[in-house]
């Protein structure tokens, strides 16, 4: 391990929507903020195709390229960007502490503020030919992609409230939606059940799994399989939705940080702050309910002015209440 501990201001660690506009208000507000992108360098954002509905671009913009231009946007105000991963952190629950963490397992950086925006991870199925189409039909969200499959048949896999959600909301843009349950019954809330077994054009398929996602280059077809009587059946789709839950990359954090039994960060009311001070999160790796870009940008800016906020009431701590 390095034998140098570098000292900064602002640490952020993750590069997604909610990381970069951090970065920019850090910066803009003389932070000096150093962002470690992680192992996924854009977040989530990477994986879209088109993005259609982030303010600001009538024409819409792929994933990647937004990412790179936001990635521009901070380093224009200051940010120093870096490729690297955090692998461990020691974190003060002193107001005015210091933070440390380690990175890739070799350098120590401190930190007076650390703003998490690690996002969550999407699960899959795991197939090679779902995989292999992820970006050409196969998607993780339906609100940021249903929009695409307007008037198309999909299909929708999950048993939960928020495949349920999904599900009704794919009905309202697309022709017929697919659904398939792994087992008899469903495990949302019975409100949810009653709703999509009330839309005409979404069919549940129950005891009904993935067998392959047909298609070369764009999703042209899903073949299921019944887990009970092993038959098998194919339907011609478009757009095949993955709703089966997301994973928070937070486990670097637990033991430290107050978290839910799924593993998101709490926060503090409407602010960004964990329960250490100094320690703010926002983005995806805190918010299970909406998880889209434009949210996770919002809480971004917000996690940058508690920092801000927070070093501000240190360096006069006769002005705090």
């Amino acid at each position: 391990m390095s034998d140098s501990i570098e000292r900064i201001k602002t640490l952020i660690i993750g590069s997604g929507p909610a990381g970069y506009t951090a970065a920019i208000y850090a910066s803009r507000a003389d932070l000096k903020p150093v962002l470690y992108t992680g192992m996924e360098p854009g977040g989530q954002l990477t994986t879209t195709t088109e993005v259609d509905n982030f303010p600001g671009y009538p024409e819409g913009i792929d994933g990647p390229t937004m990412m790179v231009q936001l990635q521009q946007q901070a380093e224009r105000f200051g940010t120093e960007v870096r490729i690297g991963m955090i692998t461990a952190t020691e974190l003060s629950d002193k107001v005015g502490g210091i933070h440390k963490v380690t990175v890739d397992n070799d350098k120590v950086i401190e930190a007076e503020t650390i703003i998490i925006s690690t996002g969550a991870t999407a699960k899959y199925l795991g197939l090679p030919s779902e995989q292999k189409l992820r970006g050409g039909g196969v998607s993780a969200c339906a609100v940021c992609d249903g929009f695409f499959y307007k008037k198309q048949d999909v299909a929708i896999v999950g048993a939960g409230d928020t495949a349920a959600e999904e599900a009704s909301y794919l009905s309202n843009i697309c022709n017929k939606v697919t659904m398939l349950v792994r087992k008899d019954y469903m495990r949302a809330s019975k409100a949810m059940q009653h709703r999509v077994e009330s839309i005409p054009n979404i069919e549940i398929k129950y005891n009904t799994e993935v067998d392959e996602v047909l298609g070369d280059q764009v999703v042209e077809g899903l073949r299921m399989v019944n887990n009970q009587t092993q038959e098998k059946e194919d339907i011609a789709i478009t757009g095949l939705f993955i709703a089966i839950g997301h994973k928070p990359n937070t486990d670097i954090f637990k033991g430290q940080l107050d978290m839910d039994e799924t593993g998101y960060l709490l926060t503090e009311g409407k602010t960004t702050k964990t329960n250490l001070p100094g320690v703010f999160a926002c983005g995806d790796a805190q918010d299970k309910d909406y998880r889209q870009a434009v949210t996770a940008a919002g809480t971004g800016c917000m996690a940058a002015l508690d920092a801000e906020r927070y070093l501000a009431a240190i360096e006069t701590p006769e002005e705090v209440a």
